[in-house]
């Protein structure tokens, strides 16, 4: 990865720093507060990386939940990243060795950057994409310490601060609304959420709606890809930050 790379992915990613470092700071706080240390904040962000999977492994850590559980919970938490990986099979086409962390680092905010944004000229595309997963990676493990540290140095009431991802994902889902042409998929995810939290409750929700998301934007791909290509080139890449 060059420093060119780097250099170009960077300002895209500053959104994403301030987020991260925020929410990456209060996971670190919220591990601190069960018993574990910097270290432990250090090694699950950087081996799960899994921004609401680290959230929810802090609970499941404090109740020592059976390994079955944390498997299935992580499953459903995380089911949404299958429909990410299909949608990116094109972009990482040719990265080698670098598609496997492509893979893994594809959290929601560098989904969302890489499904928005294109090389500038003369950066290699490849480089280009792998710099912004590494630079947000970077920014949750830095995130993370900070926030353990400081638990360990000062005393907070940690009641609440999780909320810090649920505004991370607000914050993204309006600069998606701006920047992208059509606002069908938004308004889909949005109805079949609100759908089958009504009909089925919060905790059997997530799995139906999002199969229904899937199959209603699969019936609206021709539709969807004509209005992203006849939009003008200033609308599809919105501000470059989502």
């Amino acid at each position: 990865m060059s420093r060119r790379a780097i250099a170009a992915a960077f300002p895209y990613t500053v959104p994403v720093l301030m987020g991260y470092l925020a929410i990456g700071m209060a996971f670190g706080l919220m591990l601190e507060a069960i018993g574990y240390n910097f270290i432990w904040a250090f090694f699950m962000s950087l081996t799960i990386y899994a921004g609401s999977g680290q959230y929810l492994g802090v609970s499941l850590l404090e109740s020592a939940a059976a390994l079955g559980t944390v498997a299935f919970m992580t499953l459903v938490i995380n089911f949404r990243h299958i429909v990410y990986g299909l949608s990116m099979l094109e972009k990482f086409k040719g990265m080698g060795w670098r598609k496997f962390y492509m893979i893994f680092s594809l959290t929601d905010e560098t989904y969302a950057l890489l499904s928005g944004v294109s090389a500038p000229v003369g950066v290699n595309p490849r480089d280009f994409y792998f710099a912004i997963a590494w630079l947000d990676q970077s920014y949750w493990i830095l995130g993370s310490v900070i926030g353990s540290v400081a638990g360990a140095l000062i005393q907070f009431d940690t009641t609440g601060i999780d909320f810090a991802m649920t505004a991370l994902f607000l914050v993204i889902a309006v600069e998606q609304w701006q920047s992208y042409p059509s606002h069908l998929p938004a308004l889909l995810g949005a109805g079949a959420a609100v759908l089958f939290l009504a009909v089925m409750g919060p905790d059997n929700m997530l799995l139906p709606a999002l199969c229904v998301i899937v199959g209603g934007l699969l019936l609206l791909r021709v539709r969807l890809e004509g209005r992203e290509s006849a939009a003008p080139a200033g609308e599809r890449g919105g501000k470059g930050t989502c």
